[in-house]
């Protein structure tokens, strides 16, 4: 134990004799630890944030569109076979039993004008099931009735983007907007959701009756999508086999033909989100990893100078009675201990730019311990790979000609 910390004093002695050049030395482990914790923590930022936005649509949600007809042999894509109706959807909401709430989506878009101003955006048609099935709150207001969708009725609520565009200084609850020429009464507006996972405002849209939008703003008789909520996450896929068995019966497919409809879940798409970024952390990490290597080499590089600076201190180790043993110790834990500190230093770094990311951008990082811990390692093994040849050059050294080196 003494002989080790004795030998740790030596390489601290060593190592801050020349002060500058340890600091310039351990630079390229100091931005390759760095680097590759921020890229890592910027990677996992981003895949919990994607996580949570998609967790903030339900984790339950199951989303059903019409599938691919084909012509002649040729698929049309997905969403070229007959559409859905309403009535599809009371029948599926009548025959599922492991579902707790259904809603059909129709989608519009065009320019709106209210408060005396405009705003182009996005509307939805949805039924009184969809604020539950996709986390919608009131912020102001109340949401609309199933009367409303029974009666067509021209009413609607406004997401936070949308309110204050038109209604900036104003209370929108009971105003009139216009959407496409067609008047609509205010009767609540959303909670602000903020941005999706692929950077799409999520406030910016109106919601209104699902009867309404389809026959007084789209015309046709087909809905865009159906979203239902299984009854809990961990019914997810029985729901999802249960709806393939209904939604075949009522579009009357034969046994061993293909389904002329897709059904996607939250599993899914979170499962797709998480491989993706997965990748990018991966590369991410990989690529900033190469500087680590670099500096390596580096310390690789410094270690032959000093191997050639102290040849003669070499020599009168060994003539003394020092073994190659100890002189290979010596130089293989100086090389050990400039990747360590470059390492802390590093890690301390990534905390201070990860700190700053968060605080002055929109970036979110997360740091997590592991990545921390495999850093700092691969450091300490870039240390031990790059300073073994010096040292072994050191430890081979004759003493004679050692003594005689000017």
């Amino acid at each position: 134990m003494l002989q080790f910390r004795n030998l740790i004093k030596a390489s601290i002695k060593s190592i801050l004799k020349n002060r500058m050049r340890s600091l310039l030395t351990s630079l390229g482990i100091i931005i390759g630890v760095g680097a590759v914790i921020v890229m890592v923590a910027i990677g996992e930022g981003a895949s919990e944030r994607i996580k949570n936005n998609i967790a903030s649509l339900g984790t339950d949600l199951l989303m059903i569109r019409s599938g691919a007809s084909r012509f002649g042999g040729v698929s049309r894509g997905v969403g070229s076979a007959v559409g859905f109706t309403f009535k599809d959807v009371d029948e599926i909401k009548e025959r599922a039993t492991t579902l707790k709430a259904i809603s059909p989506l129709v989608r519009s878009a065009g320019q709106v004008i209210g408060g005396g101003n405009n705003w182009n955006t996005s509307i939805e048609g949805v039924n009184t099931d969809y604020q539950y099935i996709k986390s919608w709150e009131i912020g102001a207001g109340e949401f609309f009735t199933e009367r409303d969708v029974r009666g067509r009725r021209k009413v609607c609520v406004l997401g936070h983007t949308v309110a204050k565009e038109l209604f900036p200084n104003s209370n929108p609850i009971g105003e009139r907007i216009r959407i496409r020429n067609t008047p609509f009464q205010v009767i609540g507006v959303l909670k602000e959701k903020g941005q999706s996972g692929m950077g799409q405002d999520q406030d910016d849209v109106i919601l209104a009756p699902a009867t309404t939008v389809l026959y007084r703003l789209k015309g046709g008789i087909y809905v865009d999508m159906i979203f239902v909520s299984a009854i809990s996450t961990d019914k997810i896929y029985e729901a999802e086999q249960e709806l393939t068995t209904v939604l075949r019966e009522i579009r009357d497919v034969k046994p061993g033909d293909d389904d002329d409809f897709s059904i996607r879940n939250q599993a899914e798409i979170t499962e797709m989100a998480s491989s993706t970024t997965e990748v990018l952390t991966l590369l991410l990490g990989s690529i900033a990893a190469v500087s680590l290597l670099v500096g390596g080499i580096g310390i690789m590089n410094i270690m032959l100078v000093s191997v050639t600076e102290r040849t003669r201190e070499i020599g009168i180790r060994l003539s003394i009675g020092a073994r190659e043993r100890d002189i290979l110790t010596q130089f293989l834990t100086e090389s050990v201990l400039l990747s360590a500190i470059g390492g802390i230093i590093g890690i301390l770094l990534a905390f201070l730019i990860t700190y700053l990311l968060q605080t002055f951008t929109t970036l979110s990082t997360v740091i997590k311990l592991d990545i921390i811990l495999i850093a700092f390692s691969f450091a300490a093994a870039v240390g031990i790979f790059f300073g073994f040849y010096p040292a072994r050059k050191a430890a081979k050294l004759n003493p004679i000609e050692a003594l005689r080196y000017e």
